[in-house]
């Protein structure tokens, strides 16, 4: 009976695919660190796709983990988004294998005055 190596077959795969997500997640976080960005510059960096980059910043800016940085206008006119990272650090410890998560503010790229 194959079964149960479908199963098991399909956590490793769903495993994967959550990790993976995980990485684009704080690549993309990581990566407006120390200097905001827009999501083309982000996407280029990350070689990713523009669609994936704007739904993780959409996520993060959510969870208060990005924000907005400021508004700049192209050289077609068009408002663009310059974004960056709210958090310098994450932390992830086990303590008695319950898993304590610390944010560190981000100091190193403070917002930019209006």
């Amino acid at each position: 009976d194959y079964s149960y190596i479908i199963i098991i077959i399909f956590y490793i795969l769903s495993t994967f695919v959550t990790f993976a997500v995980f990485v684009i997640v704080l690549s993309c976080l990581f990566s407006i660190k120390n200097k905001s960005k827009d999501a083309t510059e982000i996407a280029d960096e990350l070689n990713l796709s523009l669609s994936t980059v704007y739904k993780t910043l959409t996520n993060l800016e959510t969870l208060a983990l990005v924000e907005i940085d400021k508004f700049i206008i192209s050289d077609e006119g068009k408002k663009i988004k310059l974004y960056r990272s709210r958090i310098r650090r994450v932390e992830i410890t086990l303590d008695d294998f319950e898993p304590v998560l610390n944010l560190y503010t981000n100091t190193m790229n403070p917002k930019s005055d209006p």
